[in-house]
Parts: C-alpha cells; sequence; structure tokens
C-alpha cells in the first residue's frame, strides 16, 4: 500500500517539476522586489537544513520564527522540517514577555530574528545564551546570517520523509485572554486540511488555476499559513507575492494583482471606507444601480482596491457583517466568509458558489463533521484537527467531548440548507441588571456595518442596560475636533441607535454608544494580533468611566 504524501512530500516534487517557476516575490524597498524560484527556495532551503542538522538538536526539535511575513519566513519553515525540527511562530507584534514565555514554554533551540517594527522593545524577551539566526530584511544584529550560513554550507540531499504523526507546527494561540497555548498540529494532519483548502479553493476560483495571492496577514496565525503557505505548498501552481508595509499596501497588491484575496473582517471594512471616503455611499449606490454604468463603475471601484482580477475572495478570523458581504457582491467581487479555527488547521466550513449567504460561514467542509449541543455550542471534527496542547493534557480533556468532537466555544443555528450561522459566543455572553444573557456579536456586526464605525464592543454585564463602544472610521476621526461635524456624527449615531434598538429585545436594547478615545490598536493592546477585540482589555479601561456615563443624558457619549 502507497504511502499518503504528506506537505513535504508535495513540496520536493514542485523542486522537481517546478524548479525554474518563480514561487516568491520579495519586495526589497524603494519600489525593488526580487524572484525566488522554487529551485532557488528549496536550495536555500536545503542549505539551512544542513547547517540546523550539524547542530545537533534533540529529536522532534522546536525551532522559533519572529518575523512578518517574508519570503524567508518560508524558506525558514522547510528547513526546520527538513532538518527534523517542530515550527515554532511567534506573532512579530508581541511584547516580549509573551515572545520570553512562548520560547521558554516551547524549549525552542533557537530562534530565526526576520523582519520586524519593534525589535529593539521584544529583544529583552530572548532568553540568554539562545541561539539566533538574523533572516535577510531583519533589523541589524550581531547574530549569525541567512546569507552567510547558506553560503558556506552545502545542501542536504535527496527526498527526505517526515513520520505522519511528526509535529510540524506548534502554533501558539494570539491568547485574547490569558496565556497563550500551544496548538500542536502534526504532518498528517496539517497536509489533509491544507488538501482540503486547495479543494476549496478550485471549486470556488473556477478550477485549477495558476494562483496569485499577496500574503500580509500573518504568518504566525492559522488563517494565513494555512489558507497562503501550506495550500501553496500542495497546490499545483501558486505565486505568493508579500507586501512590504502598510504605507505600500495599494502598491504591493497592484504588483500581485491577486486572483485569490483574503482577509479578515476589519480590513474588508476599512476598504469600504476607502471607497466611501472618495465617493459618499449614496451617490455610489445610485451609480451602481445605472444598467451599463453600474457595471463600469464597479469595475473602476475594484480596480482602485487592486481587486479587479480576484477570482475568490475570502474573509475568515472574525465575523463580518452580512451588509458588507452584500456590498462587495455588487461590486463584483465573489466575497465568502470562512469559519476555523488554530485548532482545526483552518479548516471547518466554508461559503461556497453554491452554499452562501450574507451573515452565513457556509457549509461544513469535505471531511468535517458538526453538530450543535443542547446549549447551541458548534461542536466539530476536522481532518485538520489538533493533536493536543503542548504540556497541557488538562485543557485537551476540558475541550474534547468524550467521542472526539472539539468544543469551539461558538453558538450557531443551522439552516436547511446545511448552512452556518454564527449567533455568538458562549463565554461572550453576559447579563445585565435585567437578569437575561445579552449575545453581543450580532449587535456588533450591526453597529460595525455603518459607515461611520470601524469597531465596536457591546458590553454592560451587571448594568442597567447594555452599552456600546465604538470606534469612528479612519475618515472621520480627523474632522472630529470641528463642533459642527461632531453634532452630525452625534445625531447620525442617535438615529442608528434608535433603529437598532428597535429591533432589539428590551433586554438587549443598548442604553448609549461611547465614542472611544482613541482607535483600538494591537499596539495599545486593545486588538490580537489578527484583529479580533480584546473584551476584557477594553472592559477594564472602561470600568472607571462607567458610573459617570450611566448618569450622563445623551445617547451619544464623548469618551
Amino acid at each position: 500500500m502507497a504511502t499518503k504524501k504528506l506537505m513535504l512530500d508535495y513540496i520536493q516534487e514542485h523542486e522537481i517539476a517546478r524548479a525554474n517557476e518563480v514561487y516568491l516575490t520579495q519586495p526589497t524597498g524603494g519600489g525593488h522586489s526580487v524572484d525566488y524560484t522554487w529551485g532557488q527556495t528549496m536550495d536555500q532551503a536545503r542549505r539551512m537544513a544542513a547547517h540546523l542538522k550539524a547542530q545537533g538538536f534533540e529529536p522532534g526539535f522546536r525551532i522559533a520564527i519572529l518575523s512578518k511575513n517574508c519570503a524567508h519566513f518560508i524558506m525558514a519553515e522547510i528547513a526546520i522540517w527538513l532538518a527534523g525540527g517542530t515550527t515554532v511562530a511567534i506573532f512579530p507584534t508581541e511584547t516580549a514577555d509573551t515572545v520570553r514565555y512562548v520560547l521558554e514554554h516551547s524549549g525552542a533551540s533557537l530562534l530565526f530574528v526576520g523582519k520586524l517594527d519593534t525589535w529593539e522593545l521584544q529583544q529583552a524577551g530572548v532568553p540568554a545564551g539562545l541561539a539566533c539566526i538574523a533572516l535577510p530584511l531583519a533589523p541589524k544584529t550581531s547574530f549569525d546570517t541567512w546569507d552567510k550560513i547558506i553560503a558556506r554550507t552545502q545542501p542536504l540531499t535527496g527526498h527526505i520523509q517526515r513520520a505522519p504523526t511528526d509535529i510540524c507546527i506548534l502554533m501558539y494561540t494570539s491568547g485574547s485572554t490569558g496565556q497563550p497555548k500551544g496548538v500542536m498540529h502534526s504532518f498528517e494532519r496539517a497536509t489533509a486540511a491544507s488538501e482540503g483548502i486547495v479543494g476549496c479553493l478550485k471549486d470556488n476560483a473556477g478550477g485549477n488555476i495558476d494562483i496569485r495571492i499577496l500574503s500580509y496577514l500573518p504568518l504566525a496565525h492559522i488563517f494565513e499559513r494555512a489558507w497562503v503557505e501550506c495550500a501553496s505548498f500542495v497546490y499545483e501552481r501558486s505565486h505568493i507575492y508579500f507586501a512590504e508595509t502598510l504605507e505600500t499596501f495599494l502598491a504591493d497588491l497592484n504588483r500581485a494583482r491577486p486572483n485569490v484575496f483574503i482577509s479578515v473582517p476589519r480590513l474588508w471594512l476599512k476598504f469600504q471606507h476607502g471607497v466611501f471616503s472618495k465617493m459618499p455611499p449614496k451617490k455610489l449606490n445610485r451609480l451602481l444601480g445605472i444598467p451599463i454604468i453600474g457595471k463600469l463603475v464597479a469595475r473602476k471601484v475594484l480596480k482602485g482596491l487592486g481587486l479587479d482580477q480576484v477570482l475568490m475572495a475570502g474573509s475568515g478570523s472574525a465575523p463580518i457583517p452580512a451588509e458588507l458581504v452584500a456590498w462587495y457582491r455588487k461590486l463584483g467581487l465573489n466575497l465568502l466568509e470562512g469559519y476555523a479555527m488554530t485548532e482545526d488547521f483552518a479548516y471547518s466550513f466554508s461559503s461556497t458558489n453554491t452554499f452562501n449567504a450574507p451573515g452565513c460561514v457556509g457549509v461544513a467542509n469535505p471531511g468535517v463533521q458538526m453538530r450543535l449541543s443542547d446549549e447551541g455550542e458548534i461542536l466539530i471534527k476536522s481532518p485538520g484537527q489538533l493533536v493536543g496542547y503542548y504540556k497541557r493534557p488538562d485543557l485537551d480533556a476540558e475541550v474534547f467531548t468524550q467521542d472526539g468532537f472539539f468544543r469551539t466555544g461558538d453558538k450557531g443555528e443551522v439552516n436547511a440548507k446545511g448552512i452556518l450561522k454564527l449567533t455568538g459566543r458562549v463565554k461572550e455572553l453576559f447579563k445585565t441588571a435585567k437578569g437575561k444573557y445579552v449575545a453581543p456579536a450580532p449587535i456588533e456586526n450591526e453597529l460595525n456595518s455603518h459607515p461611520f464605525i470601524e469597531m465596536s464592543m457591546v458590553s454592560g454585564v451587571g448594568q442597567p442596560s447594555a452599552y456600546a463602544m465604538v470606534v469612528l472610521g479612519e475618515d472621520i476621526r480627523p474632522k472630529q475636533r470641528d463642533p459642527a461635524f461632531r453634532a452630525e456624527v452625534e445625531k447620525e449615531l442617535g438615529d442608528l441607535l434608535q433603529r437598532l434598538n428597535s429591533r432589539l429585545a428590551d433586554y438587549e436594547q443598548l442604553r448609549m454608544l461611547v465614542i472611544a478615545p482613541e482607535p483600538w490598536s494591537i499596539e495599545n493592546g486593545c486588538l490580537t494580533p489578527t484583529m479580533k477585540i480584546k473584551r476584557a482589555k477594553i472592559e477594564n479601561v472602561a470600568e472607571a468611566q462607567l458610573e459617570a456615563w450611566y448618569n450622563t443624558k445623551g445617547a451619544v457619549i464623548w469618551a
């Protein structure tokens, strides 16, 4: 019986069959970029793998990568696998304390330091004596460099295989609450999920196309790692482009002209707000409704975003407002929402061209089993299911049912076509003083669909009624010092609150909208690296002012 192919087998097949095909395009500054073919990628990875093997690390050794997305992140991962190790990627925005925790908890034998913005703040988290290697584009350090090592090292040769049960990735969750948890993924399960993702891409993008994709969401997160990197290992023909900086993002996008594009709700919303800053929503909507002209306008909008070549667009990581999905589809963008998590290698539910509905996350992917608990919690068995939590058997016992289903912590409902709709988080439900539970996510989705609002958080534990804190849109914030404009914002958001409350049960209705004094960001600790809100952090900051807010008259309050 033939042994089933694993990701490393796919990679080495590409090395031979596609040696001269460009695989990675890395911007190097000033509008310049460098291409790496499969052959060049694998030559560098094999040389680094030989260096790692020569260090005599223990079997199954862990090697960490602290870097923003870049070509050498992928090369380093391949090198680690070829050498017999496990990859531990750390979010490039993490604090020194978290960097230290992950390195020490994982028992990392070596750290690759790559492209970073805040290395001077993070380097204190690297334990003394830990071996480090600087990737190209890394900040200036005293470490041995990737380029020098591969220049002096002969590559590993031959077809290298790993055992199916070997752990390929130790993925530390971003930790919206508490310490990050190390999720273990084996080669066989990660490969199965990646093969399933490739099937989804082919089905929704129109067949076995040559994929062009821009990598800019953190590769240290499972969404980008699975749907971009690992899918490219399995897919026949992929070309990954990288973004250089936030300022060059549009130029990077136009360089790639992707035909597959994945993002998260906050960025889809920012793209929309960018369009609205150039053309008011009512005018755009009117133009889109005119035959012939509407198609030309839609095409122009998508071209301005760099998305006019996209055959399949995906949104994941957090719920996206149904109105936002409908808006993109009106432009002609095939935006499909999915639902998955770190623990199933980002492979659970996906919308398809046949089964989709705005506000829903699609149907179970091939091989995925799902059921709802008596409490409405989504329970999943996925081909990409985690092996377990590193050094935490207590958590394994907590998150699996007796028959092996994973407890997601999310609540949902399924319609007659099998399409899943998320209705909130089990642990995010809260009670006001009225004694009934409020699910914040559906209310936040409605708020986030308003063009004035970039993000929102609904809270109010033990209060007379719930409230929402909102972050104004990026194009709105610079005008908020103008008294006349502030009055306009207050009226618009007051009307929004009234409309929203008219559709909510009395115990769900919001007492007020509080405008956050500054935007939430990864840097100020209010967002995770994948741009989910950190509720506990925001609630703690707001706690001291809650009493004053509830005693203030008016529907809209400036914090």
